[in-house]
């Protein structure tokens, strides 16, 4: 591992850096005021590393919800997961013994750095994404520690903090609109999306929209290939 590889994934994770420290030291601050300390944190950090399901976990934990409610909620928020991991199997196919370990990392942002699959000439492509998704997953363990930390220090009221993993996804997704010439599947995503939201509510949404996207985007592809 040289340092041209780590400098390239850690300036390819930059990005995120910011991001996952605020979000994380927001989770962290959330955590504290429900009681829970560092060590939950750290271990929810690693071992889920799913910042919006980590959020909704607080509600879970403190509302003493049964191991069902904790499945179908982390199933609803998550689904959107399956269709990234479906999306990059061609990426991660010859990853070795690295693959486990890309597809647990395999968090929004991530996705959005490495969806492309394109890595910098003259490195490993295999390890330039192992250590970006690393680097990545990094800064969240710091973020929801630190904020844990920070949380049993200075109290303060944590009303609406739970609005910065909403504000993340409309971040990813304006840089995409910006960065992208294709904006077709961000159109049908944000119309499909809103069209679900009104016919199924708020509650049920998710998943509906996200078969529907994921239909449409392949008849769209299918008449590409054929055109």
């Amino acid at each position: 591992m040289n340092r041209q590889l780590l400098r390239s994934a850690f300036r390819t994770s930059l990005p995120v850096l910011a991001g996952y420290l605020f979000l994380g030291i927001g989770f962290g601050i959330l955590l504290r005021s429900a009681g829970y300390g560092a060590l939950w944190a750290f271990s929810m950090s690693v071992l889920m590393y799913a910042g919006a399901m980590q959020y909704v976990g607080v509600s879970l934990l403190s509302g003493g919800a049964s191991l069902l409610t904790a499945a179908l909620t982390t199933l609803t928020v998550n689904a959107r997961h399956l269709f990234y991991g479906i999306s990059m199997l061609s990426v991660y196919r010859d990853s070795g013994v690295l693959k486990p370990y890309l597809a647990f990392s395999l968090t929004d942002e991530t996705y959005s750095l490495l969806c492309d699959g394109h890595a910098p000439p003259g490195v490993d492509p295999d390890l330039y994404r192992f250590l970006v998704s690393l680097f990545d997953h990094l800064y969240w363990i710091l973020g929801c520690v630190s904020g844990n930390i920070l949380g049993s220090l200075l109290p303060f009221s944590t009303s609406g903090i739970e609005f910065s993993m909403t504000a993340l996804f409309l971040t990813s997704f304006t840089e995409q609109w910006l960065s992208s010439t294709d904006r077709l599947p961000a159109l049908v995503g944000l119309l499909v999306t809103l069209l679900c939201l009104l016919l199924f509510g708020s509650s049920h949404f998710l998943i509906p929209s996200m078969l529907l996207i994921t239909l449409i985007l392949m008849l769209l592809r299918r008449r590409e290939g054929r055109s």
